[in-house]
């Protein structure tokens, strides 16, 4: 296992880069030093949690209840989909612990792609809970053909966590006219209320860049914008600075995803999985005062296996073996108290959630 010091010594660090990323509208932002967050130092690992026979569980995110219990959200496909199957065959589930720390009792299937003639026929993933004006709202994303053109965000309602669940018609979100940074698809929601506003960051990238990419890992650049809404159910408009993160600047092809945001102590937090700014197996860590320029990234979160978990050698199906994805928090009267994750492995050689308890 490699010590923290030889760890950084295998990230890449480009200085002027740094300086020359813009961000939100064009603008160029004087970046400090990268490092690692404050909020890096602060995870102690918990462990493996909802390991389903049969299954891929992955996109765990938490709440409390009224009852006192953590109901977690998670997006789960049958394992004999292999890892893809996420795009094409996903489901959204709640389990229920007493605990943080579990164990975690699946209870339903709370969103199921609904078949022909819907948006969200072929698959539901990503599942993001919030409590908002008193009411459960759970963000997902879905398609309609199993490709990554018809991802679509949307919003499912409910005044209970047990249900029933009142689902869209349409879309919370659609892509961009055709050229535009983000015409490919939205996914990924981070929703975040904020000054009495209804802020909604996703993902997205554009179409042309994905087909003529000739990057070797990844296809495309994935960036973040931003929409706003007056009313929780919409209409969400566009932030004519999108996007509000683009790491395209810093070349090779640097980008992330798997946004989440929250508001603490008059700033917004952003954590992430980084796809080449540092490599592909930290998370990223980026603050605003705004909500539309953001800090340099700072590291997170670190591979699995750097803070002493040992697990047996990665079998060749799982590529992204050892590393956390889609970083989920779950928080006590506004700040965090454990990080919720999704990583390849478990039991049964497929994914789980890992959970970790912040200190």
């Amino acid at each position: 296992m490699l010590s923290r010091r030889a760890f950084l010594a295998t990230l890449t660090f480009a200085p002027l880069a740094r300086v020359a990323a813009g961000f939100g509208a064009g603008r160029l932002l004087d970046f400090p030093k990268a490092d690692f967050s404050k909020f890096s130092k602060h995870l102690k690992p918990v462990g493996r949690m909802l390991e389903q026979e049969g299954y891929y569980v992955w996109c765990n995110s938490p709440i409390y209840g009224p009852d006192g219990r953590v109901h977690v959200f998670f997006s789960r496909w049958p394992a004999a989909k292999g890892m893809g199957g996420w795009l094409n065959s996903c489901e959204i589930a709640r389990a229920v612990a007493d605990t943080p720390e579990g164990p975690f009792v699946y209870q339903e299937t709370v969103l199921a792609p609904r078949g022909p003639g819907f948006w969200d026929a072929t698959t539901c993933h990503n599942p993001h809970i919030q409590l908002v004006d008193g009411k459960y709202c759970l963000f997902f994303m879905g398609t309609f053909n199993g490709k990554t053109d018809t991802k679509r965000i949307g919003l499912a309602t409910a005044d209970r966590l047990e249900g029933p669940w009142t689902r869209p018609d349409q879309p919370l979100l659609l892509p961009g006219e055709t050229g535009a940074w983000d015409d490919h698809c939205t996914t990924n929601p981070a929703f975040v209320k904020h000054q009495g506003k209804y802020w909604l960051y996703y993902k997205s990238w554009n179409t042309q860049d994905y087909v003529t990419s000739k990057d070797p890992v990844i296809r495309g650049n994935r960036k973040y914008g931003l929409a706003i809404a007056d009313r929780l159910e919409g209409p969400y408009v566009k932030y004519a600075g999108n996007p509000v993160i683009d790491f395209s600047r810093l070349g090779n092809n640097k980008q992330f995803e798997d946004a989440y945001v929250w508001e603490q102590q008059g700033k917004l937090h952003l954590l992430a999985r980084d796809m080449g700014v540092y490599n592909q197996e930290v998370g990223l860590y980026l603050e605003s005062k705004d909500g539309k320029e953001w800090t340099y990234p700072k590291i997170a979160f670190l591979p699995l296996r750097e803070y002493g978990v040992q697990e047996p050698p990665a079998p060749p199906k799982l590529k992204r073996y050892g590393r956390l994805e889609r970083p989920q928090l779950l928080m006590r009267n506004g700040k965090p108290e454990y990080l919720f994750g999704a990583s390849q492995g478990g039991q049964y050689m497929t994914a789980s959630s890992f959970v970790f308890k912040i200190t």
